[in-house]
């Protein structure tokens, strides 16, 4: 191989390199459960899959305790706040005052578990609190609570434990769908009696219709199936209706009588007995 092609293929191989690399780094890391991979936990594994719709929101909440104590809080569901910094930090606290960042939990120590109507995400592994709860590294807990028809909203800060010896913690909660149980879609038996009949009404007509338009080569109404039987039963039915629903016999003498010739001519005799011989 000539130089300039030996030099070509290197440059090429070197070109491909930074690519790739370029592409792990523009790759955000999610959520890495706590414990071994081979170990993990299925049923957590398949809550952070749950909250996985969540993971392109970015979420802060100012927090204003003093004139000392203002902060901004940045949250994120399995993602890093500041991908670029690779601090792992899903939750990330922002001092107003210096503008100190401290990172309150991290998404490589995640643990996470849930109730009937919510999810209860935990960030460990955050900076050390350093005075406090005997120096030990922040966490945090997001409450994640059913709300049907809301993304996500109302992401606010409850409490921050921190004089206690150990396990201190932040606390936060949000609304979100996603936490919600699946509703039932179970048919009752009257259901699916109903559609069950109606699928083979339908099933009957369509199929009778072709039979008798294309095998028999019926025309008109008479390419409906069984055309004379439904007929006969129509009339039957009429006939069985008017009997039923009759409110007197037919043989029954009208209630009013017309005036009749027997009338008029029983009249004109008693009103000539009257006249005067002339």
């Amino acid at each position: 191989m000539s130089s300039p092609c030996r030099a070509s293929a290197v440059l090429v191989v070197f070109m491909a390199l930074i690519v790739n690399a370029g592409a792990e780094q523009l790759k955000e890391r999610s959520c890495d459960v706590i414990g071994d991979e081979s170990s993990e936990s299925q049923v957590e594994r398949a809550l952070l899959e749950k909250l996985e719709p969540l993971s392109q929101i970015r979420f802060n909440v100012t927090v204003e305790k003093s004139k000392t104590e203002n902060y901004v809080y940045h949250f994120r569901v399995c993602r890093e706040v500041n991908s670029t910094s690779h601090d792992f930090g899903g939750l990330v606290q922002t001092d107003r005052q210096n503008g100190k960042i401290t990172v309150i939990g991290r998404i490589n120590e995640t643990q996470v578990f849930n109730g009937s109507d919510w999810i209860m995400l935990i960030y460990k592994g955050g900076d050390s609190y350093g005075t406090h709860c005997s120096g030990e590294k922040r966490r945090a807990a997001i409450m994640i609570s059913c709300k049907r028809g809301v993304t996500a909203s109302s992401f606010s800060i409850i409490s921050e434990e921190r004089e206690k010896e150990q396990d201190c913690f932040y606390l936060f909660e949000m609304d979100s769908s996603v936490a919600c149980p699946a509703e039932d879609s179970h048919l009752s038996v009257g259901s699916i009696l109903l559609i069950t009949f109606a699928s083979l009404i339908a099933v009957y007509i369509i199929g009778g219709f072709l039979y008798q338009r294309l095998v028999v080569g019926a025309k008109g109404m008479e390419q409906f199936p069984h055309f004379a039987f439904w007929q006969d039963l129509g009339n039957l039915v009429a006939d069985g209706c008017d009997f039923v629903c009759r409110s007197k016999p037919r043989t029954a003498p009208a209630a009013y009588r017309g005036v009749g010739d027997d009338q008029l001519g029983e009249e004109s005799e008693e009103r000539d007995d009257h006249l005067l011989p002339m």
